[in-house]
């Protein structure tokens, strides 16, 4: 051995090369499990194989490729969400619930706010439904 190469195994290989391959294995197998399961826990937890599997130029260029997959519209959101740009869930009320819902709005970027307000315009029943539009096309019409 001259200290430029690694001794090869029963099959050839030499030992960087089995390493590379087993690690890069486990990632492909983690990637399976996620999308059989497409579960969040699933794929939190594939953040954390990717850290101990992929070095950070492997990150980085897988991270990229999947942005560059999506649409430009999906691609941003995922971005913002990935990196915590954004005001994240509302919290628990500190005085009330009007003050911390226009402090979160104040911080949250669009696609938020407009995620929020359709889905809690749709948990509403029907009547408070009606008051909420009234109250909105009252104010245009102002």
């Amino acid at each position: 051995m001259d200290g430029l190469h690694t001794p090869a195994n029963d099959r050839g290989h030499s030992a960087s090369v089995n390493s590379t391959a087993s690690r890069l294995d486990s990632v492909a197998r983690s990637l399976g499990y996620c999308l059989q399961l497409d579960d969040l826990d699933a794929w939190l937890g594939f953040a954390t194989v990717l850290r101990a599997r992929l070095n950070v130029r492997e990150r980085v260029a897988l991270a990229y490729i999947a942005l560059r997959a999506l649409p430009k519209g999906h691609a941003h959101s995922a971005a913002e969400a990935a990196i915590g740009i954004g005001a994240g869930q509302p919290i628990a009320p500190l005085f009330n619930y009007m003050d911390e819902a226009a402090f979160w709005a104040d911080m949250a970027v669009p696609d938020e706010r407009e995620a929020y307000c359709l889905a809690s315009f749709k948990a509403m029943p029907y009547e408070r439904q009606a008051a909420f539009l009234d109250f909105v096309q009252g104010r245009q019409a102002a």
